[in-house]
């Protein structure tokens, strides 16, 4: 009898070094498959608030969104517009400028050159595949009234034409931000910047501005490290709107233009506060309508 509990305590020793062997295979599985994905972490990512709920993007897939709704702002197209634009993309590359894809599928929007998108070269510029996409939803009969997932099959005509749909929430608040709903409702959590270490190479605000939203010329002012832009350039006629619409586009884009600081209608967004905040009685905040972006001042 002791025998036979002598042996079933080592069988039973025998299967927990099993179970805890593959607990850790497991794990270690979970692990890699967490390292591998590209989705936005805690840090480096931006979100948009809608009803409660942030919305994340990476701050590659935030600045593509960035020039999707922008484009539509230039069209005066309705912020359902820029809905299925950004739920397109993120169903077609992940809101990624990706140069793969099905077949010769290229770009944001996955547009194949063999079916008359442009050359590949055009599709990979996503200022030409964003408008050549907005090009086919506006010839669309009742696009304006039609469920995401529809609209974007009209245009896109994908083997899976009901996966839009599940991207919809997520665009809508991507899109409602950016067309300046929400004050406050997009912030990014990027690394504060070094003004002693060796600056990527950005694009400045003034020209990314210009591609985006299509503010230029006396709209725009700068003294090197901050840039003035007049959001009452823009197509609403709501002050208040037209600022938060550039605002949330200047915090979207602060990785690629290099911002480290966001000021506008009495709140500041800054790199380290990675938050809208109130501005303090003694500081100097833009006049309304009127957007102030800082860069990094490099100190070598």
């Amino acid at each position: 009898m002791a025998a036979r509990r002598r042996s079933a305590a080592r069988s039973a020793g025998a299967v927990g070094a099993v179970l805890t062997v593959g607990l850790a295979a497991v794990l270690g599985v979970l692990l890699l498959l967490w390292a591998r994905d590209d989705g936005p972490r805690a840090a480096e990512r931006c979100t948009a608030r809608l009803d409660g709920t942030d919305w994340p993007l990476t701050t590659e897939q935030a600045e593509n969104s960035a020039l999707i709704v922008g484009s539509t702002i230039r069209r005066g197209l309705p912020a359902r517009a820029a809905t299925i634009g950004v739920a397109t993309a993120l169903q077609e590359s992940r809101l990624v400028n990706i140069d793969y894809g099905d077949r010769d599928s290229l770009g944001l929007f996955q547009q194949r050159p063999s079916q008359g998108w442009g050359t590949p070269e055009q599709v990979m510029d996503p200022v030409y595949s964003t408008n050549a996409f907005y090009d086919g939803l506006v010839e669309v009969e009742g696009w304006q009234d039609a469920e995401v997932t529809v609209a974007a099959q009209a245009v896109q005509r994908s083997a899976f034409p009901d996966a839009y749909a599940q991207h919809e929430t997520r665009a809508r608040a991507w899109a409602s931000s950016l067309t300046g709903h929400s004050p406050g409702s997009v912030t990014c959590d990027v690394p504060p910047a070094d003004p002693q270490a060796p600056q990527a190479p950005h694009v400045t605000v003034a020209d990314r501005v210009d591609r985006d939203l299509g503010l230029g010329g006396r709209a725009v002012r700068g003294d090197g490290a901050t840039t003035r832009i007049d959001a009452t350039a823009l197509r609403y006629d709501d002050t208040t709107r037209s600022t938060w619409a550039v605002a949330h586009w200047a915090v979207a884009t602060a990785e690629a233009t290099g911002a480290v600081e966001v000021r506008a209608d009495g709140r500041v967004w800054t790199r380290e506060s990675a938050a809208w905040t109130a501005l303090g009685p003694d500081e100097n905040g833009p006049r309304d309508g009127v957007v102030r972006v800082r860069v990094v001042e490099p100190t070598a």
